[in-house]
């Protein structure tokens, strides 16, 4: 009897204990690249495309909750992580707009200017494209969630998505030829997040797209972190020119 008292406490305490892991463990890589980004008052090497991949593949993993309910410990990390995306944008808008040297010229959502597509100077209208975003979704969850194959192609648009999370800070150290501004620390938990998390999907016997996907998105990670290899260098000039300047 106190044998089994003893494993029914061990398992809830071990399931607890795994359900705010999977709650707070993907924002953690996100709090080293915040201070990183308060301490050096530079925003230009973190890619607030990140933030975009993000706050709609979350988004997406809400409404197909709707659909198909799943473990409630995924929902509430879907809605962390929108929180912790939002305050990364606001961090990077506040920090860009002072060290603007020439004021530019404010660029909103409602001026409806694709060039300026998630480059906008104020964080308002961040929140207003994802909240139409949010609602245009939510409307066609609920025209279409009796419809088996909608609700599960949402669902794998969320996790596609997601895998694609890297891709954006990539293309911005490609362009830029450096990783100056990029936390290392952030990129580096990314990759033993991805690691554990796809282990988790093939000992689970997940679905395909689960595996494939988390195997992108380890190999995405380790390519960015071959950057920082690649253009040490650079990164290394970059640093003393912001150091100067302060």
């Amino acid at each position: 009897m106190n044998d089994n008292y003893e494993q029914l406490t061990v398992k809830d305490v071990t399931s607890y204990v795994a359900s705010l892991t999977i709650i707070f463990g993907g924002i953690i890589p996100y709090i080293p690249q915040y201070r990183e980004i308060k301490r050096k008052r530079d925003a230009e090497g973190f890619s607030l495309y990140v933030c975009l991949t993000l706050l709609i593949a979350n988004t997406l993993r809400i409404l197909f909750w709707f659909g198909k309910h799943y473990e409630t410990p995924l929902l509430i990390q879907s809605i962390i992580m929108i929180i912790t995306m939002f305050t990364m944008i606001k961090l990077s808008v506040n920090v860009h707009n002072k060290s603007q040297i020439i004021k530019l010229k404010e660029r909103v959502f409602t001026d409806l200017e694709t060039r300026f597509f998630w480059k906008w100077t104020d964080f308002q209208s961040y929140l207003d494209f994802m909240l139409l975003f949010a609602i245009m979704g939510g409307i066609l969850m609920y025209w279409f969630i009796d419809v088996p194959i909608f609700v599960e192609i949402v669902g794998f648009l969320a996790v596609l998505i997601e895998a694609m999370l890297g891709i954006p800070q990539f293309l911005r150290n490609f362009y830029n030829k450096s990783t100056s501004g990029m936390s290392i620390t952030m990129v580096s938990m990314w990759t033993m997040g991805d690691i554990f998390k796809t282990c988790y999907f093939i000992l689970r016997d997940a679905p395909v797209q689960f595996k494939v996907c988390g195997a992108l998105q380890i190999l995405i990670d380790i390519a960015i972190l071959t950057q920082v290899y690649i253009y040490e260098k650079n990164s290394s000039i970059h640093s003393q020119v912001i150091a100067r300047v302060d």
